[in-house]
Parts: C-alpha cells; sequence; structure tokens
C-alpha cells in the first residue's frame, strides 16, 4: 500500500515538472531574453499574446540618409554588380595622400635631374570583403581637380567632386588581399596596390612627375603645404565593370601610402646610379577624404517602397539603405494589464545569396513622434550603458540564429519594449509608429516625453556603413505564416 502511494506521489511529481518546464519551455522559446526573471505563462495567472503588425518599405532619400563619414571610420571601394535580391552598389573613395613635412624633398636635394623613376604605387590598407571575393574586381585611379578640403566633411550619398586624368588601374581577386606581398623595404599582407603608369601632364606617369616638381623655390610643390594642394588635390579611386564585392579600406591604417620608388645619382648627374630607394606620401591630420555610395535597386525592392498596401516581406540594407515603417494598431486598445515582456519579433526571409551577402550586423528600431515632427528612440526601452553610450544591442538590435520550417539557418531579432508598450496600457503614451532600418549609427532625440526632457544623442548600431542586407517576414494578418513579424507580450492580469 505504501508503495502504491509512494508510486502515484512520484508520478504526481514528475507530472508537475513536466508541465512546469513545459511552461518555461514555451517562453524561452520565444523570448531567449531574460526567460529567468519572467514567470511562466500558465495561463491561469500569466498569459501571452501576439498582437498583428502592419509592415511598409521605404528607401531612403538623398536628404534622410544624409550621413558624413570621418578619416578614422571604415571606408568601402568596389562594386556589386549582382545582388539578386537588392540590385548593385558602387561605392567610390577619395583621398589625399601627400608629403608629412616642408619643405620636401627627395634624396639628392637640388638635382631634380638626377632622380630616375622606377614606379608610383598608391596602396591601400585593407580591412575586409563584402560580397563575393571569387569574383575579379578592377578599380581605376583618376586625379580630383575640384576643390577638395580636409576640414570638410562630405555626403555618403552625394558626390561633388570631380576627376581628370586617369592615373593607373588594377584588376584583382578580392580574398587575394589578405596574401603577404613583397616589396622593396614593405613586406606585409592585407594590401591593395594599384601602380600609376598611365602618362601624366607630359610626363611618362605620376611618379616622374613628382620627381620633377621644384622642392627648393618658393612657389615649389614641395615647399608647403598649400603650394602642393595648388599642384596635385589627391586621388579619386572608382570601381571598373565587373566586380560583385565592396572592399573596407582603413585610410588611417600603416598600409595607406602612396610608394614612390626611384634611382637617384648621389652628387649630381653623371654619377653611377645608387640602388633604388623608396619615399612615402601618407594620409595625414590635414588630408582630405571622402566615400561615395550609391546604390541601384532591383524592381521588387522599388516597386514595394511606393506600393500603398502593406507588405509580407521588409528589405533592410544598411547606410546608404532602406528602412519599414511598423504600425501595431491593436496595441492601443489593449486593456490596461501587467506586462513582464513585450517583444517586437521578426525573422529572416531565407535565400542562397545571403551566404555571400549577409545580414547587418544589428538592426534598429526608434519611434516617429508627431508632436516634435521628428524620431525619437524607444522611450524608457533604450538606455545608456556604463559608458554613457546609446547603443542599439541593448535592446535587441542583435540577432540570434534559428532554423526555419525548412530546416534553414537564419537569423530572427526580438525587439524588447516591454516599458514602452506598458506606458501605452496605461496611456501616459501614445502607439507610435516605428521605423526600422538597419544605419552605422543614427542622431535623434533620446528622453522621456514631453519635449523638454529631450536631448539629441548619437546612437551606435553598426560597426560600419555599407555592408550587411536581409529580407524579413513582415506582417500577416490573415496569421497563415507562423514567422511573420509579431508583437508578442507577456502579462498577467491586473
Amino acid at each position: 500500500m505504501k508503495n502504491r502511494q509512494f508510486t502515484l506521489l512520484l508520478g504526481v511529481i514528475v507530472a508537475s515538472l513536466a508541465i512546469f518546464f513545459s511552461a518555461c519551455k514555451k517562453l524561452n522559446d520565444a523570448t531567449e531574453l531574460g526567460g529567468d526573471l519572467i514567470p511562466p505563462v500558465d495561463n491561469i495567472t500569466t498569459f501571452d499574446t501576439l498582437i498583428d503588425v502592419e509592415s511598409y518599405n521605404g528607401i531612403f532619400s538623398i536628404i534622410n540618409d544624409s550621413m558624413r563619414l570621418t578619416p578614422n571610420d571604415e571606408h568601402f571601394l568596389g562594386k556589386i554588380s549582382n545582388d539578386p535580391i537588392f540590385g548593385s552598389t558602387d561605392a567610390q573613395l577619395f583621398l589625399e595622400l601627400k608629403p608629412t613635412f616642408y619643405k620636401y624633398s627627395f634624396a639628392n636635394i637640388g638635382h631634380p635631374d638626377s632622380l630616375f623613376i622606377d614606379s608610383a604605387v598608391l596602396v591601400l590598407d585593407y580591412v575586409e570583403t563584402y560580397g563575393d571575393t571569387n569574383t575579379a574586381q578592377t578599380v581605376n585611379v583618376y586625379e580630383i581637380t575640384s576643390d577638395f578640403k580636409y576640414d570638410s566633411s562630405y555626403y555618403l550619398n552625394r558626390n561633388s567632386l570631380t576627376t581628370g586624368a586617369q592615373l593607373g588601374s588594377a584588376t584583382f581577386l578580392p580574398h587575394q588581399l589578405n596574401d603577404s606581398i613583397k616589396a622593396y623595404q614593405d613586406t606585409t599582407k592585407n594590401q591593395l596596390r594599384i601602380r600609376l603608369t598611365n602618362p601624366f601632364r607630359s610626363n611618362s606617369n605620376f611618379g616622374e612627375w613628382l620627381l620633377r616638381q621644384d622642392s627648393i623655390g618658393l612657389g615649389g610643390a614641395f615647399s608647403s603645404d598649400s603650394a602642393f594642394k595648388t599642384k596635385f588635390k589627391g586621388f579619386a579611386i572608382k570601381p571598373g565593370a565587373g566586380g560583385n564585392a565592396i572592399m573596407g579600406i582603413n585610410l588611417t591604417g600603416a598600409n595607406t601610402k602612396l610608394a614612390i620608388y626611384y634611382r637617384y645619382q648621389k652628387g649630381g648627374t653623371g654619377i653611377a646610379f645608387q640602388d633604388t630607394t623608396v619615399n612615402y606620401f601618407n594620409f595625414t591630420a590635414f588630408s582630405a577624404s571622402a566615400n561615395y555610395i550609391t546604390r541601384t535597386h532591383t524592381a521588387a525592392i522599388t516597386s514595394a517602397a511606393t506600393s500603398p498596401a502593406a507588405d509580407p516581406i521588409v528589405y533592410i540594407q544598411n547606410s546608404p539603405g532602406t528602412f519599414a515603417t511598423i504600425k501595431i494598431p491593436g496595441l492601443a486598445g489593449l486593456s490596461n494589464r501587467l506586462v513582464h515582456r513585450a517583444e517586437l519579433i521578426m525573422e529572416q526571409v531565407y535565400n542562397i545569396s545571403d551566404s555571400t551577402f549577409p545580414a547587418p550586423a544589428s538592426l534598429y528600431v526608434d519611434a516617429y513622434d508627431p508632436t516634435i515632427t521628428n524620431f525619437r528612440t524607444i522611450p524608457y526601452d533604450l538606455q545608456p550603458n556604463e559608458s554613457n553610450a546609446l547603443v542599439a544591442a541593448s535592446f535587441g538590435g542583435v540577432s540570434f540564429y534559428k532554423q526555419d520550417p525548412s530546416g534553414n539557418i537564419i537569423r530572427i531579432w526580438r525587439f524588447n519594449m516591454s516599458r514602452y508598450v506598458q506606458h501605452v496600457l496605461t496611456h501616459t503614451l501614445p502607439s507610435y509608429d516605428l521605423r526600422l532600418f538597419a544605419p552605422y549609427y543614427i542622431y535623434e532625440q533620446f528622453g522621456v516625453p514631453p519635449v523638454v526632457s529631450d536631448v539629441g544623442r548619437f546612437v551606435t548600431v553598426n560597426p560600419s556603413v555599407a555592408k550587411g542586407r536581409v529580407r524579413l517576414h513582415g506582417g500577416d494578418l490573415t496569421h497563415t505564416n507562423p514567422q511573420r513579424m509579431r508583437l508578442r507580450i507577456v502579462y498577467s492580469k491586473i
């Protein structure tokens, strides 16, 4: 009898534990974050519900995506010719390389006729490749002919610079850029090297022209920085035909320089040649720089962005790129309740091209506040970190991996909007239209309404511009798509 009672008691305990862990698993499957802090959904005291969302695609205009880069930011160069989902990208790079001091001279000062060029090579500090690393890429180097100022910040999506003569070109496979290079006094890796061999201003090439400049006279090219700028304003590097990738470049890295390889006759003409030597021009604190990136989107994206209807697929691309407006019409009508967690959940639509063109490192959501006719951070939920910086990852911008119904590995994002949703349900905040996008950074209003408490703050979202794009499942009011974008609320009744 006692054994029977013990067996029955044991069965009750096991069943209870099974129910408990099942409830916990149901919650954790849908939240991943903070599951140990949220009571289990038992449908007795704690409940969950899914709220429908509507999604609308958009392409940022030139005015609304007016980002600028500093010389310390990663710049991009190259061409994506065939992204089957998002279209093409053209990334051009402009920079000044110059002497680090003035008056400047080559070896054998005072005897320019005793200098003989071997080669001039534009070297760029390679960081990474986004796209197809096995498709050949061509880049061409031109002279900049318009004013180019180091104390001006140039827009990422607007090019005001003009170019003249082509100085040289190079064709390469992106995956080879991290191979070691053996050059005179420069054996290293992570270099993109472009020989400047084209005729330039009645000289055999750009390097010969440099050697012929007078470094002595008051009007010589190397007498001062301003004098050099009147002779040569900088380099424009543009992609040629073909290619299916963009390369990240570090302007301030040790590998970004102009290498001038030459020989000279010690003491003047008529003396035996010395061995080849090399001088470098560098990217200095007084060097100008600009990155110009243009996108040509596919018909599917432009059609979705101009249609007034809600979209079942959302297209998100890093700056300069695209966005989506997210509306949650049913949120404002919910009765008041204790919100344990509210998450805006979105899942990737798998495509084989995602392995070549991966998703951005992070996505970001903010809110349009009609009282200030501007966007603000999600009230209460985006908070400064220990360094007092606003980082998108703090409320869900970083993705997790999961399998879709077909077994493909995809990314899923969950934005924690618990405090904001709680204030909507208590009618201390309105239900805002949301904006989903993937910028490098964003400068917008931060604080708790009303406006008097707001300050402008930068929010860091991604490590760079240009790289990263993703398709997401949008809202689905028919509820036939289990991967649809949705707002999930875990709550207790009041």
